[in-house]
């Protein structure tokens, strides 16, 4: 049984006058899509000594108790001089009311759309804020002269990041983060954490890689020798390769032909964490997002994002037992604007009652539009298992949309090379694998030997396959080789519905891993994923074997012909 740290807090000195707070939780931390690694995390809190104090960034409130008790070990919190925020969230006001307890002369310092959202989050009409918008400087004294950099995004519509001069520091909040949990302060051996760190990209800047290219290009304009990020570690030695992947992985999502169109509003925040689970099936897919909140975008911005898109997919919270102003505009400009051979899609979270989520499907499904999905509706806060469900929501909507753009035809015969490469043959098997409440399959030929000692093996998985989440670094699978004979590959070459259990009808056993093993496979290999590397439109991923067994030696390999080295 794994025994799991309790929540502390890390403090460091990275700079002069400067302290980082690592407030550490080292389970899972939430569920939401960006924490599907379940490698923990930290939420990263700064204290800056000038001759006035600033935070910036305390944690929210599970860890309230045990950051104040820190911060009193390294100053007086009663001399606390101001609180800067990068982003405002409702979970912080439990730490930022005890902070104002403590020391009522703080000031908070956030962007225009921060302020109004600390606000109403701290019930206080007349919380004493200093706005930045871009041109004002806050003087900490001892040189800490700081500048701001707004660099909003549909989540986070009030994202500032915050630059000290005197250390050449970048609080760069929720950019170059990572959701991972270790004494490590700072990214010495950076590429271990690229991993990390591009799935937190595809997560949470995907979506907006568009606004992520202005802030790139704003943040290019100072002269930064280290990130502070609110997550993870701090990029100080990968500085340049970290932002170099930055503007290529953006780059990948706007230089995409297909576009999504991906519509919401949210009232509490879990429909912005469904969102953002259909927003990573789609664009692992191949296939770019322009999100859109509605709160805060001019109907102008939704009606062209919809034009140019090739699909669309809306999503609404249900209040008071209908839908929020900002979505029923939004529709309107659907209605009226979105030809009909646009793909679309519906989804939403309520409480006690679902009529938005009615209201939007109904309008589009009697206005003729064909659905890419079935319907979502997520009661309260999505679990593990929703969240399975909204990305290979995602993933299908995607890929109809590529079905339709595709430029070959039956007519067009296969080149000569993926007619050669085609006759590379392999041994047919199906990964299986489960983390938490998620489990999932894959029928694969694309498998081969890769080390003796230790005995190793690599699987080449599609980025927008379904086993693909659970084919990181740390993950536990289990390889089951089939036997020639038709009905396990018949089960599962068969095209599974989001979130349908691929095991249903199928005899299984547990590993010693926790993955399912297929009792009627020829043999099977328990694995421990190593490391894993892009290929293309696959990535490739190299395990070890822990342990394996036969359990029909008189069975024949099933092996996969292929004419074309195009198709699986």
């Amino acid at each position: 049984m794994t025994i799991i740290k309790p929540r502390d807090v890390q403090i460091f000195p990275v700079a002069t006058d400067t302290w980082v707070f690592r407030s550490r939780s080292w389970a899972r931390l939430r569920f939401e899509i960006e924490y599907g690694l379940a490698k923990g995390t930290t939420a990263n809190s700064y204290l800056i000594q000038g001759d006035k104090i600033a935070l910036i960034d305390p944690p929210g409130e599970t860890f309230t108790q045990i950051y104040l008790e820190k911060l009193q070990q390294r100053i007086d919190v009663k001399t606390v001089d101001y609180v800067i925020l990068g982003h405002s969230n409702p979970n912080r006001a439990g730490t930022l009311k005890a902070l104002l307890e403590i020391a009522p002369q703080i000031t908070f310092v956030c962007s225009n759309p921060g302020a109004i959202n600390l606000r109403g989050a701290m019930e206080n009409p007349d919380l004493p804020i200093l706005v930045k918008r871009g041109e004002e400087t806050l003087d900490l004294g001892k040189g800490h002269h700081l500048e701001f950099i707004p660099t909003p995004n549909p989540r986070y519509p009030d994202h500032l990041c915050t630059y000290d001069p005197e250390t050449e520091i970048l609080y760069t909040d929720k950019i170059f983060g990572a959701h991972i949990c270790g004494d490590q302060v700072f990214d010495e051996g950076w590429q271990s954490f690229l991993e990390d760190r591009r799935y937190y990209f595809e997560c949470l800047m995907a979506p907006h890689a568009r606004q992520v290219e202005t802030a790139l290009e704003k943040l290019s304009e100072h002269k930064v020798r280290m990130y502070a990020p609110n997550h993870g570690p701090l990029v100080r030695y990968g500085i340049l390769e970290m932002t170099t992947a930055y503007r290529e992985w953006s780059q990948q999502q706007t230089s995409q032909e297909t576009t999504v169109a991906l519509i919401y509003a949210s009232a509490y925040g879990n429909t912005a964490t469904v969102a953002q689970a259909i927003a990573h099936g789609i664009t692992k897919a191949g296939v770019s997002v322009e999100s859109i909140n509605c709160e805060i975008a001019d109907p102008a911005e939704i009606q062209a994002a919809v034009e140019k898109a090739s699909g669309f997919v809306i999503g609404s919270p249900t209040l008071g037992g209908h839908a929020p102003t900002p979505i029923q505009t939004a529709l309107g400009i659907l209605l009226s604007s979105a030809s009909k051979n646009k793909l679309a899609g519906v989804f939403g979270s309520y409480g006690w009652s679902g009529e938005a989520i009615d209201l939007l499907e109904g309008k589009l499904k009697d206005a003729g539009y064909r659905f890419g999905f079935d319907t979502i509706r997520v009661k309260f806060k999505p679990d593990d298992t929703v969240l399975q469900l909204c990305e290979e929501a995602g993933t299908d909507f995607a890929q109809a949309l590529k079905r339709t753009k595709k430029v070959r035809t039956a007519s067009q015969p296969a080149s000569s090379v993926e007619q050669a490469v085609g006759r590379i043959i392999g041994s047919l098997s199906v990964v299986t694998a489960k983390q938490g409440g998620v489990s999932s399959a894959m029928l694969a030929s694309w498998v081969s030997q890769a080390s003796f000692n230790p005995p190793g093996l690599t699987i080449a998985v599609a980025k927008e396959r379904a086993m693909e989440p659970l084919m990181h670094s740390g993950n536990k699978f289990v390889l089951n080789i089939l036997a020639e004979g038709k009905q396990l590959r018949k089960h599962f070459l068969k095209p599974f519905a989001p979130g349908e259990d691929r095991f249903a009808g199928v005899e299984t056993q547990e590993s010693s891993n926790g993955c399912p093993i297929l009792t009627d496979a020829l043999a099977y290999l328990e694995c421990s994923v190593n490391h894993r590397m892009e290929v293309g439109d696959h990535w490739l991923v190299y395990a070890t074997v822990d342990s394996g067994n036969v359990l029909n030696p008189e069975a024949v390999t099933a092996v996969h012909y292929r004419k074309s080295g195009n198709h699986y």
